[in-house]
């Protein structure tokens, strides 16, 4: 009952009638510095007899001024400084018509100003502060009172600029919120020790000291464009400390050039993958889409899908999502008619090796740009069933590909991995001949077919991230296959730009592939992912190595010893020229899916072995064909 006493509005006259009084004292006490808080009982009386005449003048510039000021329009309690400015304009004008007055009573009245000099300029200085103060106090005394009571949670903001003083006022704007900003962290040396709005800025190498002082157990990053590697070694130093990181939104996302405290939010693994995120914008690319019909394969996926929602922005002519799994599709469609009810797309239910269904495809809808994102991708399941991964990721792939140039589609763009380089396990072998299949038919066709090769992709379905993820909900262990373990990784928006731009840029024959920088150890990513939780690895949650899976590498690469690579007109791809695929290597291939129809699985892996040279089995029952094939060739 008391909070909805206190935020009943009070009433306007009432408001205007405590100014008119803090305006009279400001006046009196105006005087009595004049006269340095002493007068006789003559003085005053002469001074009255002036200021009597004036007082009516005085009080009607006040309320009149502040009235086209609309200074009583407002709410008290939630007073900001355009109100304050509002008032300090009020006060000079309402001081400047003191002014005009004062000179129209002298000079055509009876030759008194209507206050002296003095008195005008320490009225001003006096009426601004009391309003101003006044209105301060109404509201820091409501914010107080209506605060959430509880115990305060301390946090530093890193970012002592325009940025970071934005998220210190909103969260102490926010009356629900328990958060008390107890200074900020800034790289500026000139900034340390330095207050600003009454804050402290520290530096980073500070963030311990803080931690025991106030137990700290949040940082919020304030920063815009930060620097990868810097975002890294900040989230290691907090990491270790136990103190938890969020972010500010993205500027472009603050409507009316601020946000709310809800859009604060956790830094991911997307955040800490050690190099800057690749950018493409070619505006080629819409050129090559809109009004287009585009196919995609493989449309259920975690490529896929990212590809189907970047190309539905593009505004293509008709988009075909195709994919064999019910369900995820299904799922597709609905995030599509939400997030493009425009959006002309047909959601088509087939296996990529079904021939007389995908010739069918083709001649309903005749597409001219194909996406081929459709394939079996796990490693140690493809070592288990070989003849299921060439009759997939090989014949799938040749038959989509052979229906291009068929059907006259215009460019053919394959999504490819980096475990085709030097493959050591069968999926990654399968991707490669598939590679070897595609550059052929780019030699005799008129179509152009351009293949994109990238590394791991975060969040994929299947991939570690999610694996580790309801690891880590299950309370742990993590599961690492080996310490030494590294892999390449991007991101899904990553991955589907590089594959568009490909797309965008191919004149067919190329392989695309993405200068990914440093490799980074799935141990590593394990500790960070369980510091990102909250928790510590080892002591809330374990990690345990369980040995190399059937197939599986320690480091894996993007190109070839053997490849050499070609500029761009994007420093971060380049282009690998591989060996063109012969009439021979053709005739292999044809020969691989004749034997992989009868499930031959060692027949189908030593021919696998033969087309790819550098395939080498690891950690897999296959290893003994390197040694019968190394004895023949001897021999």
């Amino acid at each position: 009952m008391r909070v909805l006493q206190l935020k009943k509005n009070t009433p306007r006259w009432v408001i205007v009638l405590l100014d008119v009084f803090i305006h009279l004292f400001a006046l009196f006490f105006a005087y009595l510095i004049r006269f340095d808080l002493k007068a006789d009982f003559s003085l005053i009386q002469t001074e009255w007899d002036i200021l009597s005449k004036s007082l009516w003048f005085f009080i009607l510039v006040k309320v009149v001024v502040f009235a086209i000021f609309q200074i009583h329009q407002g709410l008290v309690r939630f007073s900001s400084t355009d109100d304050f400015k509002r008032i300090l304009f009020a006060e000079a004008i309402s001081s400047a018509l003191f002014i005009l007055g004062g000179l129209f009573r002298y000079y055509w009245i009876d030759h008194y100003y209507l206050f002296p000099n003095s008195v005008l300029i320490m009225e001003f200085i006096f009426s601004t502060t009391f309003v101003i103060s006044g209105r301060l106090l109404v509201k820091l005394l409501y914010l107080e009172y209506i605060k959430e009571k509880g115990t305060e949670e301390p946090l530093v903001i890193f970012g002592a600029g325009v940025s970071g003083l934005l998220t210190k006022r909103i969260i102490e704007k926010d009356t629900a919120s328990l958060q008390n900003v107890i200074g900020f962290i800034d790289d500026n040396p000139n900034l340390k020790s330095k207050r600003i709005e009454g804050s402290r800025v520290y530096q980073l190498n500070e963030l311990e000291v803080l931690k025991q002082k106030f137990n700290l157990r949040t940082l919020i990053i304030a920063v815009q464009d930060l620097p990868s590697e810097r975002l890294q070694q900040i989230a290691e130093t907090a990491f270790e400390l136990g103190i938890q990181i969020q972010r500010v939104p993205e500027a472009k996302s603050w409507t009316n050039g601020t946000f709310q405290i809800k859009q604060f939010t956790k830094i991911n693994i997307n955040d800490l993958l050690g190099r800057e995120v690749i950018e493409l914008n070619n505006p080629e690319v819409a050129n090559l889409i809109a009004n287009r019909v585009v196919l995609v394969t493989g449309a259920a996926g975690s490529i896929g899908s990212g590809l189907a929602k970047r190309i539905a922005a593009i505004n293509p002519g008709k988009l075909i999502l195709l994919d064999q799994a019910e369900t995820p599709l299904f799922e597709l469609e609905q995030q599509l008619q939400n997030s493009f009810p425009a959006l002309e797309a047909e959601y088509v239910i087939g296996d990529i090796c079904d021939a007389r269904r995908m010739e069918k495809l083709f001649d309903v809808y005749r597409p001219e740009m194909v996406f081929h994102a459709a394939a079996y991708k796990h490693v140690p399941l493809m070592e288990d069933n070989p003849a299921e991964a060439i009759r997939n990721n090989i014949g799938g792939t040749l038959l989509i590909a052979k229906l291009a140039a068929q059907f006259a589609v215009q460019k053919f763009v394959m999504i490819s991995t980096d475990k085709a380089v030097n493959p050591t396990n069968v999926m990654g072998a399968s991707k490669r001949i598939a590679e070897m299949a595609v550059d052929f038919l780019n030699e005799n066709q008129q179509t152009a077919y351009i293949t994109t090769r990238f590394g791991n992709v975060l969040g994929s379905n299947g991939s570690v991230i999610p694996t580790f993820e309801k690891q880590i909900a299950a309370g742990g262990p993590i599961t690492v296959t080996d310490e030494r373990i590294t892999r390449f990784f991007m991101t899904i928006p990553e991955a589907c730009q590089l594959v568009l731009e490909a797309a965008a840029m191919g004149k067919g024959g190329e392989i695309f592939v993405f200068e990914m920088g440093q490799a980074v150890k799935i141990i590593d990513l394990a500790k960070k992912m369980i510091l990102l939780s909250g928790k510590q690895p080892y002591k809330d949650i374990d990690i345990q190595i369980t040995g190399l899976r059937p197939g599986e590498k320690l480091y894996e690469e993007v190109l070839a010893s053997s490849e050499n690579t070609l500029a761009t007109h994007h420093p971060k791809i380049l282009i690998a020229k591989t060996r063109l695929t012969t009439q021979e290597q053709e005739a292999g291939i044809q020969e691989l899916l004749l034997k992989a129809e009868q499930q031959d699985n060692e027949l189908c892996v030593t021919l696998m072995k033969k087309l790819v040279p550098e395939f080498i089995s690891n950690n897999s029952t296959y290893q003994k064909l390197d040694h019968d094939l190394s004895s023949k060739n001897s021999n």
